[in-house]
C-alpha cells in the first residue's frame, strides 16, 4: 500500500462547526499536552495547557471555542473567544473590572510583572496582559507607574 491509498483510508469527519464559533466542552481527561475534551457531546478535541488559566476536572462542563480545525481532522478548542477583537475586549473588561473592584483604584502590577503574578491575579497570560493594558493606555483610561496600573478618575 502506497502512501496515495493510504491517504484515501482517511475518513473525512464533517463538523457542524467552524472556526471561531462558540462550543459546549465536557473535560475529560488531562493529557502532557492540556485536556482532551468532547464538542457539543458529539465530538473529540484537544484543549492545549498554554490556553487554560482556571481549574479544570474531568466531566465538567465549560463553554469554548474553536480554535482550528486541523487537515488531519483533529480540533483545537479554546476557552477564550477567538478573533484578535473578542480578545483584547474580553482581556481589556477583565482587567478593568479588576481596576474597578480594587478599593484604591490600582493593580500592582505592570509590564514587568512576572506570568506567574498575572496569572494568578487576572487568570491570563502577560501576554494578553500588556495586550490589554496597551489598549487601555491608548484609550487615557489607565496610568502606568514603575509598580502599579491606576485607573484614570473620571
Amino acid at each position: 500500500m502506497d502512501l496515495h491509498e493510504k491517504e484515501n483510508d482517511f475518513k473525512k469527519v464533517e463538523y457542524n462547526f467552524k472556526e471561531g464559533d462558540k462550543v459546549n466542552l465536557v473535560i475529560e481527561k488531562e493529557t502532557g499536552l492540556g485536556y482532551t475534551v468532547l464538542i457539543n457531546n458529539e465530538f473529540k478535541g484537544l484543549l492545549f495547557r498554554s490556553e487554560v488559566f482556571q481549574e479544570l476536572e474531568e466531566n465538567m462542563e465549560v463553554t469554548g471555542y474553536i480554535k482550528k480545525i486541523r487537515e488531519d481532522g483533529k480540533v483545537d478548542v479554546s476557552l477564550r473567544p477567538q478573533g484578535f477583537r473578542n480578545v483584547i475586549d474580553s482581556d481589556t473588561d477583565k482587567v478593568l473590572s479588576k481596576l474597578k473592584e480594587s478599593k484604591e483604584s490600582f493593580l500592582l502590577l505592570t509590564d514587568k510583572s512576572s506570568p506567574d503574578s498575572i496569572r494568578f491575579h487576572l487568570k491570563m497570560s502577560k501576554k494578553a496582559f500588556k495586550k490589554a493594558i496597551g489598549n487601555l493606555y491608548k484609550q487615557k483610561r489607565i496610568v502606568i507607574k514603575e509598580d502599579r496600573i491606576e485607573l484614570v478618575k473620571e
